[in-house]
């Protein structure tokens, strides 16, 4: 079973420290993605949509990892505000270190489910809907916030 920990950053930097910080715990680069949105996104036509194209399929790659739909909007708005996602996935433990690094390295909290995403000098974002967090399947909570670790 892989488990993933996920950490929302305010920028590419911040989320270069974290995957160097990784790295040097072991994590192999095949182990950890960086995603932020593109800055060209090409358009094949007058109703092409890029930038809805590339929030749907990063709302589906969180959904199949177990992400709450309040979770899903809240990454999406954090990524659309300038912020880059890192995932790191491992087994067990390591995955569960990971979630520690890249707290240590700045990890923004997804805003408490039902919250907002609180990314310094980022706009703020338009608040995910309240859900009732005890029906969250596949998602391990962390306890100081920041990043989360999703078992999939």
């Amino acid at each position: 079973m892989a488990k993933t920990a996920v950490g929302l950053f305010k920028d590419s930097g911040a989320a270069e420290k974290a995957v160097r910080a990784l790295e040097s715990a072991g994590f192999a680069a095949g182990d950890i993605r960086v995603l932020s949105e593109p800055f060209d996104m090409p358009t094949s036509d007058a109703l092409s949509t890029p930038r809805t194209d590339f929030e749907v399929a990063l709302g589906r790659d969180l959904a199949a990892m177990g992400a709450s739909e309040a979770h899903i909007a809240t990454y999406v708005a954090g990524v659309r505000s300038g912020g880059v996602i890192v995932f790191a996935t491992g087994p067990g433990d390591k995955a569960d270190a990971a979630v520690g690094i890249l707290n240590s390295n700045g990890a923004a909290g997804s805003g408490e489910v039902g919250g907002d995403v609180q990314l310094p000098g980022a706009a703020r974002s338009v608040a995910a809907p309240d859900r009732d967090t005890t029906v969250l399947t596949g998602r391990s909570t962390s306890p100081a916030g920041g990043a989360q670790l999703f078992v999939w």
